[in-house]
């Protein structure tokens, strides 16, 4: 099955211009880079979610840690594991 997960952006590593970026999320403390070219709005400390390595949209805090807690308890955030970290 294929999910978004939510993380935190905490910051942009990689910068063509305003529409291609690169930027370091935080999954519960695992950092993976991850594409922001779909969301050119998204800033430091935003709540992005996560499809394949890119971000596909902004979501609030509340929403993001509600999700991120319930894939924890699925037990599906087993692709994070098995990538190294950065």
């Amino acid at each position: 099955m294929c999910l978004s997960i939510p993380g935190k952006l905490i910051e942009i590593t990689s910068q063509l211009d305003e529409t291609f970026r690169v930027g370091k999320v935080s999954f519960d403390g695992i950092l993976k880079e991850v594409s922001l070219t779909l969301v050119p709005e998204a800033n430091v400390g935003d709540y992005v979610l996560v499809h394949v390595g890119a971000a596909i949209s902004i979501i609030d805090e509340e929403e993001a840690k509600k999700t991120f807690d319930i894939l924890m308890q699925l037990n599906e955030l087993h692709e994070l594991e098995d990538n190294d970290t950065d």
